[in-house]
């Protein structure tokens, strides 16, 4: 996992709630087990009509969302199936961050643990990115923080353990590995063996 400090972009709004992983990635996507090529998946059977051609009214489509790295969505993203697909396709289409009132328990471990950053903000905040499509904000991992333009700064919630691992581009199993020589040292010192 590559290192996330900040995320600098334009949004691009998704106002629906109640998005689920399946309407994310459907479930025909699921036979893969590699993140590469999955930008592709990402919300197709709304991206794409039934021959497979892109949908020009559908929202990432449109020419103003190339670029948009930070996703303006309805509340109760990522519901449903846990899957860690759904994350994989957002970061390979260029979604970095996912900004809602409420994001899924699930999906928000599973973005956590592959470098997506879920944030949650307030509905007056929420309600102000809606009306202001393309605005150009910061996610700070660091300060846990989500700039405005207008200089607001509105605090999200990140626990410490995801923040070490964004901050220091290591996944769960990463950072074990990186404890190994203080795994090592206890169980040489522990009084008891199995």
């Amino acid at each position: 996992m590559d290192k996330v400090t900040s995320v600098k972009s334009r949004t691009v709004v998704m106002p629906q709630s109640d998005i689920d992983t399946d309407q994310i990635v459907p479930a025909r996507f699921l036979t893969t087990t590699t993140r590469k090529g999955l930008g592709k998946a990402l919300f197709a059977d709304w991206r794409y009509d039934r021959a497979g051609n892109p949908r020009p009214e559908f929202l990432l489509n449109r020419p103003e969302a190339a670029g948009c790295g930070v996703l303006v969505a309805g509340n109760n993203f990522g519901c449903g199936s846990s899957r860690e697909h759904a994350p994989w396709a957002l970061l390979d289409f260029g979604i970095r961050a996912v900004i809602s009132t409420e994001i899924a328990d699930i999906f928000r471990g599973n973005s956590l643990k592959n470098g997506l950053i879920p944030v949650t903000v307030d509905k007056a905040t929420h309600g102000w990115l809606v009306e202001n499509p393309g605005v150009e904000v910061t996610v700070d991992v660091e300060a846990s923080k989500l700039l405005l333009p207008d200089g607001r700064a509105v605090s999200f919630p990140i626990d410490g353990f995801s923040k070490y691992c964004l901050l220091n581009g290591v996944d769960q199993l990463g950072y074990l590995l990186n404890q190994a020589d203080a795994i090592s040292r206890f169980e040489d010192t522990r009084p008891w063996k199995p």
